[in-house]
Formats: C-alpha cells, sequence, structure tokens
C-alpha cells in the first residue's frame, strides 16, 4: 500500500514538462500552415474563388486519415506501451512536414497529408498519458489544461515562423534570392525548421519521457537508460542527496517507472502477472456507456466547428476586400470580401490570438474549474460558440482600418477564450466517464477517430461552403452561418453530461484489494520513503502496482 505525501498528492511535474516538450512540434508545425496555406494553394495554379474549397479539403483529409487510424493506434498503446506509439508518431510527422514543405502540386499536398494524418494518433494517446499520471481528480483541471497550453505556446510561435519563412526568395530577397531551392519550393523553409524541432521533442521524449502503460512499466527502457547517462554529470548529488530525495518522493507512476527493474513482471505473483500482460482488450459494451456516448458527442461537435474556424478563417482574412455596389451587397445577409491580408500578416493575427490563448490557459483556466465546476464551465463556452461565428463575417463591412481589426481581435479572443475552457473540460468530462483506466487508450483512440470526422466533414463542407458564396452569389456568410447552427446543435449534448467519479483500475481484483487491506498495518518505512509490506508476496506486488493510482473518486477523497 503505498502511503500519502502529508500535503496531499502533487503533480508530477518533470514528466508532464517532458510530455509537454515532446508535444510542442505538432501544434507549432500544424498553425504554421495557416497563414500561407490559400497562397500555397494558389501557386498550385488554382483559381481564387476556388482556394477555400480545396483548402478545406486539404485539412479534411487529413482528418479522415487521422480518424481511421485512431482506434488502431490506441489500441497499439494498450498492448506495446504509450512511449514507443508517441515516438514512432512524432518521427512521421516530422518526416512528413518536410515533404509537405516540398510539394509541388496539389495531387502531392494532397497525398501528403493524408499519409501524414495515419501516421500520428497522438492526441489520443497523450490524453491517456496524462490520465495515467494523474488519477487525482482535484488536480486534473490543472494537468489536463497542459496539452491545449502547449498548443497555445505552439500558436504562438507557429503561426508567427511561418508567415515570416515562407516564400523567403520572394520576401527576402537579399538573403534567399539568389537561392535556387527556395525559388523552387518556396513554402520549404517553414517545414524545415519545423522538422528541427520535431528532431528535439523525438529526441526528448527517447531520452527522458517514462512509460505510463501499467504492463509495460517493468520493461527495460534503453533511451531512459541512455538519457541517464547523458545526464549523470550535470546532477548535484551532496552528502544528504540520497535521504532528501527519499523524503520528498511522490508515490506516482514516475517511482514506478525508476523502480521498474525490482517490479518486473516475472517478480508478481502468477495471477497478478497474468493479468496485467494478458488482459482481454476492452469490449465495445465497456467502453460506450451512455455517458462516454454523450461526452464523445459534446467532444466531436466542439473538434469539428472550432477546428474548421481556425482553417477557414486565413482564407477570410486572404480574400480580397470588395467596392460595395447596390448590386453585390444587400444587408443583412448579401454581401462579399474579406480582409486582403497576406501570409506575414495573418501569422501576426494568429500570433496576438495565440498569446492571449495561452495568458488565459495559464492563469484563468484553473480558477474558473475551481470556481464554477468543470460542467458549468464547460456548458457556458459551448454558448460562446455561435454568437462569435454568427458575427465574424460582419467585422469585414467595417470601413476604419482600426475599429475593424479591434472588432475582429475581441470576437476570436472571445473564440479563444472558449476553447481555451472547452477542449480540457470536455476532456476532464471525457475521462471521467470511462469506467476503468484499462480503457482509457482505446477510449482516447475513439475520441480522436470521432473528433477527426468532425474535423474532416467540418472544413470540407466549411470550404465549399465559402466557394459556392463567394462565386457569383456574394454570401459570404454562408459558412460562418453553417458553423454557427452547428455549434448551437453542438451545445445540446452538454446539457445531458452528468459529471463521472473518473475510471477505477479494473485489473485489481477483490482479494488483492482484501489482502492490501490486511498488510496496510504492517508497512514500514524504510530508508525516509522506500515502503515494505511484510505479510505476504502478493500484498506487496499489489502495493508496488498501485503506484499511485487506485479510482480517480478514492485519491480526492484521501487527499481531502
Amino acid at each position: 500500500m503505498v502511503t500519502k505525501n502529508k500535503d496531499g498528492p502533487k503533480l508530477p511535474k518533470q514528466q508532464l514538462a517532458i510530455l509537454a516538450i515532446a508535444r510542442f512540434a505538432e501544434p507549432l508545425a500544424a498553425t504554421s500552415i495557416y497563414p500561407y496555406l490559400p497562397e500555397m494553394i494558389k501557386n498550385f495554379g488554382v483559381p481564387k474563388n476556388e482556394v477555400a474549397k480545396w483548402a478545406g479539403f486539404t485539412g479534411s483529409i487529413f482528418s479522415v486519415a487521422q480518424s481511421m487510424a485512431a482506434v488502431p493506434w490506441g489500441r497499439a498503446s494498450d498492448r506495446f506501451g504509450r512511449k514507443p506509439i508517441i515516438l514512432l508518431g512524432i518521427t512521421s510527422t516530422m518526416i512528413c512536414f518536410i515533404l509537405w514543405g516540398l510539394s509541388t502540386s496539389l495531387t502531392m499536398a494532397i497525398t501528403v497529408r493524408f499519409i501524414m494524418g495515419a501516421g500520428n494518433g497522438n492526441v489520443g494517446i497523450l490524453r491517456t498519458m496524462v490520465a495515467e499520471m494523474v488519477p487525482e481528480k482535484e488536480l486534473q483541471p490543472k494537468a489536463f489544461s497542459l496539452m491545449p497550453l502547449v498548443w497555445s505556446i505552439g500558436s504562438v510561435f507557429g503561426p508567427a515562423f511561418g508567415g515570416f519563412f515562407a516564400q523567403p526568395a520572394k520576401q527576402y530577397p537579399s538573403l534567399f534570392g539568389n537561392i535556387d531551392f527556395f525559388k523552387k519550393y518556396p513554402f520549404a523553409l517553414p517545414n524545415i525548421v519545423a522538422g528541427i524541432i520535431f528532431f528535439i521533442s523525438l529526441m526528448t521524449g527517447l531520452l527522458f519521457l517514462r512509460e505510463t502503460l501499467e504492463s509495460r512499466r517493468g520493461h527495460q527502457d534503453w533511451g531512459l537508460a541512455l538519457g541517464e547517462k547523458l545526464t549523470r554529470p550535470f546532477k548535484r548529488r551532496g552528502p544528504h542527496y540520497h535521504h532528501h530525495r527519499n523524503n520528498n518522493r511522490r508515490h506516482s507512476f514516475v517511482d514506478d517507472g525508476a523502480s521498474a527493474p525490482l517490479l518486473a513482471p516475472s517478480s508478481l505473483p502468477t495471477s497478478i502477472a497474468s493479468s496485467v500482460e494478458t488482459a482481454d482488450p476492452p469490449t465495445l459494451r465497456e467502453i460506450f456507456t451512455p455517458q462516454t456516448i454523450i461526452n464523445l458527442t459534446s467532444y466531436t461537435f466542439l473538434a469539428l466547428h472550432s477546428v474548421t474556424f481556425d482553417q477557414v478563417l486565413p482564407v477570410f482574412l486572404n480574400y480580397p476586400r470588395v467596392d460595395r455596389t447596390p448590386s453585390n451587397t444587400h444587408l443583412p445577409f448579401k454581401f462579399s470580401g474579406g480582409f486582403g491580408l497576406g501570409s506575414d500578416k495573418i501569422g501576426t493575427i494568429y500570433t496576438v490570438y495565440g498569446i492571449a490563448c495561452g495568458v488565459v490557459q495559464f492563469f484563468l483556466f484553473p480558477w474558473f474549474c475551481a470556481r464554477f465546476g468543470v460542467l458549468r464551465c464547460f456548458r457556458a463556452a459551448t454558448l460562446l460558440f455561435p454568437i462569435v461565428y454568427l458575427l465574424t463575417p460582419y467585422t469585414a463591412l467595417i470601413e476604419d482600418t482600426h475599429t475593424r481589426y479591434a472588432a475582429f481581435l475581441t470576437l476570436i479572443l472571445v473564440k479563444g477564450v472558449a476553447v481555451i475552457i472547452g477542449f480540457p473540460c470536455t476532456t476532464i468530462l471525457l475521462t471521467n466517464s470511462a469506467s476503468s483506466l484499462r480503457i482509457l487508450g482505446t477510449l482516447n483512440g475513439f475520441a480522436t477517430t470521432f473528433s477527426g470526422l468532425g474535423r474532416a466533414v467540418g472544413p470540407a463542407m466549411a470550404g465549399a461552403i465559402f466557394t459556392w458564396g463567394v462565386t457569383g452569389r456574394d454570401y459570404i456568410i454562408a459558412p460562418w452561418w453553417f458553423l454557427s447552427l452547428v455549434a448551437a446543435i453542438g451545445a445540446i449534448p452538454s446539457w445531458w453530461i452528468v459529471e463521472g467519479e473518473g475510471p477505477s483500475r479494473s485489473l485489481q481484483t477483490d482479494s488483492e484489494e482484501s489482502s492490501e487491506e490486511e498488510g496496510e498495518e504492517e508497512e514500514e518505512v524504510l530508508d525516509g520513503g522506500s515502503t515494505l509490506v511484510s505479510n505476504s508476496q502478493g500484498s506487496r506486488a499489489g502495493s508496488a502496482m498501485d503506484g499511485g493510482y487506485g479510482t480517480i473518486k478514492k485519491d480526492a477523497q484521501e487527499a481531502r
């Protein structure tokens, strides 16, 4: 039985930070394409009025492939471990982004985007790792806000360097004007930079990220061993190092990972080892309960309209301004025209947007959740989206430049707040609707699949509607009102959500629980924190396997 820290459970900050670094390259690279995507598609010879359609399709094909591969990747992570699958996904995405920058035709670009989506199932697996790292319910708002925070930080730098480095021969002729490579491949440079950052993320994960899947934590990790050797000369080890380290241990998966060689599956009782290694995969009935279905529906709608907004927005900003005449303008519905911005200015707008989202994520989100609760925050966020989408196209009607930008930035910042609150909250609600930690990998795989379908359908439909609206009809409001309708429908399921108590460890049997309770009184604390259970090998192994797990409800009650 693992003893509790007197100050209550604490976040495994070091491992969460390593996970964040491993994750950072993906949002940075993903958002870097937004500023130059319309110009890239134009560069392939696509007519101006069809840019939105093909931009939407390019985004959709990525999501289709990702949704097709998400469940297989989730099941693979349940079997082979979270870490190797994440590293494989990072490697695949790194290679594909470089190929994306070298695309010379629309067909090549779409093919690369499909392979990129199919080769990375990290979205759901990362959520699973966070859930396994932090089973304590009271710590979840902070823990689950980490990945969206990383996305926000990536959103700050991604569009900035995407717009800054795109078409370098054209933007910086004195530096790159004489380099034929950048003339032939004008969008290669931002993706090469992204590839370098992917490599840093890959090495960080390989050397320092610990496995969180319970059945794989006893296996040898050569990457961790190499990371330990590389960092050993830089670690300070004073005379009281070991005593201080043991007295400040957080009993969690990190401790289990460090002591894994002592707890290999072969040393466990046969019944426990066999249940860990050969547990049957979760059934669909276990995964799809009424509450998980409702939460998956809410998550799918949120992904559909919020990601579609992000992909249609740069096309709207790039679309040229239009002189208003009685023939092309009949308010409040018939009008056309965008902002007429290039990739550099679009990148600046996304940077401001990303900075604001990061501030909200870091300072306001945990406070909102603590003050109002996760479910109330999520419901409030769902109500903001339809309003923002409805009003966005009307900002193009404002003639004064400063007022136009002020109104537009106000709307997208409100949308940013809703996204920053919405995604972590729906992740927490989905996690707490699961019946067991055993199904989290597969459940998050299905979440990625369904949200991927939403992210596939949304941009494709909105892009087609955008093209329909501006081709001789002057209804640029069409895609935005479509998104507003989708968001309004998506807000409905949130009122049927019941906040769950969180998943339990399904591998632990009643006999193991009984033996742990009997052995609890016989614990001895050795070396300032290492726990020894003396009643039986089964109790000792079962205790070691806990590693800070158990049900989220139970841990929260003990902490309180």
